[in-house]
């Protein structure tokens, strides 16, 4: 079973269980599926469904931030209830030495040297860490790795 039917499905459970904070994300997750979809006129696959829940959930933290400095710890809760929801759908992550060990041999696979070549390392993590990793700490172990 696909990663979108598995979501499917989970929107007909959260409707069976009128389990209506669930439904709501799971159905702006098929939304935003079904948008890139339309744009770009193909039938995605687990890799592209990944790439949106994270996407999701970068913006999620991204509000999460923005309204607990404004004090809407109310709005800041509901973000992370989906948040949490979202989560779910995300295959397991890899720890922070094993993304930096990954990092590692991809920069002495490509004989990179220094900050200058940061964006042909990032091109190729990318591909390989896609969704494994969380692209933030990716970022950072690749800039340390080429720093020194």
């Amino acid at each position: 079973m696909s990663l979108k039917d598995q979501i499917t499905e989970d929107m007909k459970t959260a409707m069976r269980a009128k389990d209506s904070e669930r439904l709501l994300t799971i159905r702006m997750l098929l939304a935003a599926c079904k948008q890139k979809e339309v744009d770009e006129r193909v039938v995605l696959d687990d890799v592209a469904v990944v790439a949106i829940v994270d996407k999701l959930i970068k913006q999620r933290k991204d509000s999460i931030a923005a309204f607990e400095g404004a004090g809407r710890q109310d709005l800041a809760d509901k973000e992370k209830a989906e948040m949490a929801v979202l989560q779910a759908y995300l295959p397991a992550r890899m720890s922070a030495d094993e993304t930096s060990a990954a990092v590692q041999a991809i920069v002495a696979e490509l004989g990179a040297k220094g900050p200058g070549d940061m964006g042909k390392v990032m091109g190729v993590v990318k591909t390989r860490l896609a969704g494994k990793a969380d692209m933030g700490q990716v970022s950072a172990a690749v800039k340390a790795a080429l720093a020194g």
